[in-house]
């Protein structure tokens, strides 16, 4: 399957020719000041989700209204469930349980979003709704029998196209029964989609994976009244509870603090404050990353907001050293590799990456697309199976495209902060998805960066 996924993104690359969005980015700088980023993406879609599934009102603030989670948003409105969007990133979601739940009319359209469509399967399949999950072009090529497998062995009746990708076609009309499940690969997407499903399944839900994944899921899922049960890389849940309506409060997502982090680190005299980001232990890999490298973070303020640990991030820049990168905090960090792999390319000596294979399969093959990149940029790059090694050193500037993918467009853009010469990054509108506005806060805290749209 990895080679065939490897195979298919070889020819994806030498086949595109992107014609929209552009980051034209000087050389060169530093990054300053004070910035806050947008909304996190992950707990987003679960504050829709879960604010719909519950009784009573719920608000939210601090919501990312970037695409992915707006498709959501628009799925449960097409589900019967009235959501107010008050701007600024607020939300009034007006529950009325899952009785208030109805099978949409039409196919559910989730663009780029596979965290919206997976969490959504377990959430219809559970109650037995009968729907049609499609996507984008990209989301179209992502694998789906990693949760469609499980689902089917609690009974779901769910289909996919031959090869094993969206569209999801959920049949509808079954009672769910519980399963004890192993996932073959470590999965925040996956184990959230059983758990999901077993909130309305017959019986004791329990999934166990390989390795330490993000638990939202869990976390918010207890804000809205839910006994979920986690034990080390267990996590269990008993069918037939029902959510109460809560406020919660968005942190900003790490995921999108990721480019600044790496950004402001790897440049000596850069002195950099990100307030109010999200650091719940599944995810703060890419901190503990950049602190093995050398990198100055500091920590400050640190709070709870919604059961979720939240501090303001002051960066210093220093130059960064090489490291091989503990293959425990591989998981999480995954969602920050693109970006990770820029710090090493400024990096004395080198920095080698196993064990994320999952980077394979993300929005695009994150490793192939950075790895062709990097190299074009004059990098010392091997990419490999699992990772990559990186050699650093002297980067140029120079074309490159990031294949549609928003991590890899707001990670070349970064990398101009080291290259000798400008960098242009190609096929670049799928930012918005995950970070609306990344264009005039790179701007606002030094990195002289603008957009374009080539004309024909």
């Amino acid at each position: 399957m990895l080679i065939a996924q490897t195979l298919k993104w070889h020819f994806k690359l030498s086949a595109h020719n992107p014609t929209g969005l552009q980051f034209q980015v000087e050389d060169g700088g530093s990054l300053a000041g004070s910035i806050e980023v947008p909304g996190d993406k992950s707990m987003s879609h679960r504050s829709v989700m879960f604010g719909s599934m519950a009784n009573g009102i719920t608000e939210v603030s601090g919501f990312l209204e970037g695409e992915d989670a707006l498709h959501t948003l628009q799925a449960f409105e097409q589900m019967g469930v009235k959501i107010d969007q008050l701007g600024a990133g607020n939300l009034v979601i007006h529950g009325q349980g899952i009785k208030g739940l109805h099978a949409p009319k039409e196919p559910i359209y989730h663009g780029n979003a596979g965290t919206g469509m997976r969490l959504l399967a377990g959430v219809l399949a559970g109650l037995g709704l009968p729907a049609i999950l499609t996507g984008d072009e990209s989301l179209s090529g992502r694998p789906m029998g990693r949760i469609v497998d499980p689902l089917k062995l609690m009974g779901a009746n769910i289909t996919t196209a031959d090869n094993g990708t969206p569209p999801l076609n959920l049949h509808g009309g079954k009672q769910l029964k519980a399963i004890e499940y192993t996932t073959p690969m470590a999965s925040a997407q996956v184990k959230s989609c059983i758990l999901l499903a077993g909130l309305h399944a017959q019986g004791h839900t329990v999934v166990h994976e390989p390795d330490i994944t993000r638990d939202h899921t869990e976390r918010m899922l207890r804000g809205f009244g839910v006994d979920v049960q986690t034990n080390g890389l267990t996590a269990s849940i008993e069918g037939g509870q029902q959510l109460k309506a809560t406020n919660l409060t968005v942190p900003g997502d790490i995921s999108s603090a990721a480019f600044f982090l790496v950004g402001a680190a790897m440049i000596p005299g850069s002195v950099l404050t990100i307030n109010n980001v999200g650091l719940n232990p599944s995810r703060r890999g890419v901190v503990d990353i950049l602190r093995l490298m050398g990198a100055n973070i500091e920590e400050n303020n640190p709070r709870e907001s919604g059961g979720e640990l939240v501090a303001d991030l002051k960066v210093t820049g220093t130059q960064l050293k090489g490291i091989d990168v503990p293959k425990e905090l591989v998981s999480l960090a995954i969602d920050e590799f693109p970006a990770l792999f820029v710090a090493a390319a400024s990096a004395q000596g080198t920095t080698v990456v196993t064990g994320a294979e999952e980077l394979r399969v993300k929005e695009t093959d994150r490793i192939q697309v950075m790895a062709d990149g990097l190299r074009l940029l004059g990098v010392d790059i091997t990419d490999t199976p699992d990772g990559a090694r990186i050699v650093g050193g002297a980067i140029n500037g120079g074309t490159v495209d990031s294949c549609g993918d928003h991590r890899t467009a707001m990670s070349f853009a970064m990398a101009a902060l080291i290259a000798k010469e400008p960098i242009t990054v190609l096929d670049c509108d799928n930012v918005a998805t995950s970070f609306p506005g990344f264009v005039s806060l790179a701007s606002g805290a030094g990195l002289r960066v603008s957009e374009s749209r080539p004309s024909g």
